[in-house]
């Protein structure tokens, strides 16, 4: 019997939302602080857009948390 079976537990697609949208924010916030803490000016631009870019993917992992929680 496995863990999920003796515990009956079900992660829910709205509970994978969550999760992900939680480990997005936290690594925009990761990005955001070693663009700053670099010396190196490519690597600080590159970590920049990195954090753009995963903050975007937080926003639309929101996007369908709110839609999940709305519709479902």
């Amino acid at each position: 019997m496995s863990e999920k079976e003796l515990h009956n537990v079900t992660i829910t697609t709205r509970d994978r939302l969550m999760l992900a949208w939680q480990n997005s924010m936290e690594l925009t916030r990761d990005f955001e602080t070693y663009s700053k803490e670099t010396g190196d000016e490519r690597v600080s631009v590159m970590f920049a857009a990195f954090a753009e870019d995963e903050g975007k993917h937080a926003a639309k992992l929101l996007g369908l948390l709110d839609e999940y929680d709305t519709f479902a």
